[in-house]
Parts: C-alpha cells; sequence; structure tokens
C-alpha cells in the first residue's frame, strides 16, 4: 500500500497508534535522525558561541528571536513543537514530541524538563507507539526536573513544583506538585503580573 507524506503525523495528530514496521513509519524515522543530529551539532557548540541557535532554528523551521533555549537540549521532533513569543526553556530539557508539544506566550521551563507525548503498547511494546499532544498555555511556570506525560495540558500561570511528575492537566492558575502531581493550591488571577 502506498501511504502519502506526512500520513504518520495524520495518525499522531489523531492519537491513532502506529506500528514502526509499515512504509509510512520511515518519514518519523527520518525526523528523528534530523532532529538527533541537529541536537546533537547544537550541544557540541560551546554554550557562550551564540550559533548554536542556528541549529535549533533549523531543528524547528523558524527564527528563534523570541524564544530562549539552553543547551544541552534534546528533542525527537523538532517539526511537532511550537512555540508562543518569549518562552525560555533552560538546559537539560528533554522533549519526546512525536505526539506534538505547544508552548503558548511566556512559558518558563527550570532545567531538566522532560515532556514525553508518546507512549508503547502495553502487550505490543516493541512495534506499536500511541500519542497526545502537551499544551502547555500562556506564562506557565515548569520547575526543575519536572516530568509531563502524554496528554496534560498545563493551564495558564499554573506553577508546576520542582520534581512533579504530571499525569493529569493542571487547571489555570494553581500550583502542582508530588508524584503523582496533585493540586497544591491556586494563585489569584488579580495579583499576576504580564
Amino acid at each position: 500500500m502506498d501511504y502519502k507524506a506526512g500520513y504518520v503525523y495524520e495518525l499522531m495528530d489523531q492519537g491513532e497508534p502506529t506500528d514502526n514496521r509499515e512504509p509510512y513509519f520511515k518519514e518519523a524515522a527520518d525526523e528523528m535522525i534530523r532532529a538527533r543530529t541537529l541536537c546533537a551539532k547544537a550541544n557540541a557548540v560551546l554554550p557562550n558561541d551564540p550559533s548554536y541557535v542556528e541549529y535549533l532554528e533549523e531543528l524547528f523551521g523558524r527564527k528563534l528571536d523570541d524564544v530562549r533555549i539552553l543547551t544541552p537540549f534534546n528533542c525527537d521532533f523538532g517539526n511537532r513543537v511550537t512555540f508562543g513569543k518569549n518562552v525560555f526553556i533552560n538546559h537539560s530539557a528533554i522533549l519526546s514530541a512525536s505526539g506534538g508539544i505547544e508552548f503558548e506566550d511566556g512559558v518558563m521551563a527550570a532545567p531538566g524538563l522532560k515532556i514525553a507525548t508518546i507512549n508503547h503498547d502495553m502487550y505490543d511494546r516493541h512495534i506499536t507507539y500511541t500519542y497526545a499532544k502537551v499544551l502547555i498555555k500562556r506564562n506557565a511556570w515548569l520547575g526543575m526536573n519536572v516530568t509531563i506525560c502524554p496528554g496534560v495540558t498545563v493551564g495558564k500561570y499554573a506553577v508546576v513544583a520542582a520534581g512533579a511528575v504530571v499525569t493529569k492537566s493542571v487547571p489555570d492558575y494553581a500550583v502542582v506538585g508530588g508524584v503523582p502531581a496533585k493540586v497544591i493550591r491556586y494563585l489569584n488571577p488579580e495579583d499576576m503580573k504580564e
């Protein structure tokens, strides 16, 4: 069977499972190699040399004038990540992005962020993958060594405490922490500064 270009991404966007033995999966495998190669090149540049950003711009297919990402940085699907304005991602982030990741304006991430948008089928774990997009809404703040699982939305102005494992969506203005993350309290929206 012939598959049109982008078919594997249609499956990912719909949350449908993919089979890594199928010919359509080659497009995804090629993107993984492209993304990992560009990350390796960016990570090989000294951090005080701003030329590393050129590799990240190629990775994401856009200028990063309004986005700051510190190396080391790893992302396996640059074509599946979108950024709003004034996003900051500190060093040692790992984005497993095949299911799609969206960072809205003003998102801040401390060192060691991990986001997963892919999972393995429980029974056919070496062949079948499942996907769910992660959305980080406007001005959310992700603490050090936070892990975000597939399908999670982190609400606007939410704060995720250091070391939290986020398995369920986080409401707007919530402060969450723990493993799995639970709501600790809510911020007052009227006190927020843009």
